[in-house]
């Protein structure tokens, strides 16, 4: 016999991962677990310039904890007394599962805002899908509220806080998933069981994800993009996948009463050409018939799709909303 084979060692391959969840442009997921996001990865340190004159810098929120936010301070006036500035705390968007404050698209965004409207901003960071599942992002959302809320007799932790800002304009703001943050953060605190002892005077929802198992509008006319939405909060929520969850349906037959919403003024800002544009309407106009006792607004910007703005800051419509944005933040 020939021992003398010559043939090849064997050799063990493993299958190429499948792709288990994808959302274009946003994350893909795969079978053997590896995670993939598409959009919101970079980081950039607070010193990173930008075209407005701000300062910025990071804190963490609770020292045994990862929260975390980055802060905006518009310049000083000449004199250096005490200022009293509007409070924007602002929640990303990113459909629970991308981005952060800390990216350049935030960054340059939330500088924008606190330059052109000159008040103090906080930019929560909250943990992200899928790895931690809602209601990590309403915890973490929460506990950052209540973390800003113990400066409100200026002896909190944070300087910036307790030297600069008037706790009598405060201001929650938000776009897409960070919108959907926002009211229900707003719905806590319209129930006396969650008083954190400071008030919010008012509330913009920039683009919200709100959702549906049920079209309205014209959402049926595209059903790759209806599909792609109604597969997006089974993903993030797998412990209440159904669309009719009040936590993403907040007119559904489940849902509380929008007149418990802890503030005194809204304002939804809807994109004509966006997939959740139907929603926002739908809520702007059940707020408004809720028998709640603030004042509800809306502005649709014609001809753009979801957070159009965030792609092109210095376009001519970005700078509308965000003066738009400025003008609201410095209501009385």
């Amino acid at each position: 016999m020939d021992n003398n084979t010559n043939t090849p060692p064997t050799t063990t391959t493993t299958p190429e991962a499948e792709v288990a969840h994808d959302f274009p442009g946003l994350i893909r997921v795969f079978t053997d677990g590896r995670i993939q996001r598409l959009k919101g990865v970079d980081v950039v340190p607070p010193s990173t310039p930008t075209t407005h004159p701000v300062s910025s810098k990071d804190v963490t929120l609770h020292p045994h904890s990862t929260l975390s936010a980055r802060l905006f301070l518009p310049p000083p006036p000449s004199t250096n007394h005490r200022r009293n500035l509007p409070l924007l705390v602002y929640f990303h968007g990113g459909g629970f599962c991308t981005s952060s404050p800390f990216t350049s698209t935030y960054h340059h965004y939330i500088a924008a805002i606190a330059a052109e409207a000159k008040v103090v901003a906080v930019s929560v960071e909250y943990r992200l899908a899928p790895e931690h599942p809602l209601p990590a992002a309403y915890e973490d959302s929460w506990a950052a509220l209540q973390w800003i809320a113990s400066h409100r007799t200026n002896t909190g932790p944070e300087p910036w806080l307790n030297e600069n800002v008037d706790f009598g304009r405060v201001f929650l703001a938000g776009d897409s998933a960070g919108a959907n943050i926002v009211h229900n953060l707003t719905m806590l605190l319209g129930d006396p069981d969650w008083d954190i002892g400071m008030d919010i005077l008012g509330v913009c929802l920039v683009h919200p994800y709100f959702w549906g198992s049920v079209p309205v509008g014209s959402e049926a006319m595209d059903l790759d993009k209806k599909g792609v939405v109604d597969r997006l909060w089974p993903f993030v929520c797998p412990d209440s996948p159904n669309n009719d969850d009040p936590r993403v349906n907040p007119v559904g037959e489940d849902a509380p009463s929008l007149a418990w919403l802890g503030c005194r003024t809204v304002l939804v800002c809807v994109a004509e050409k966006d997939v959740v544009r139907e929603r926002g309407w739908v809520y702007y106009n059940a707020l408004s018939r809720s028998g709640w006792l603030g004042v509800v607004e809306i502005k649709e910007t014609l001809g753009e799709g979801h957070v159009f703005h965030l792609n092109d800051l210095e376009s001519d419509k970005a700078q509308d909303l965000i003066k738009t944005l400025a003008l609201f933040f410095n209501r009385d």
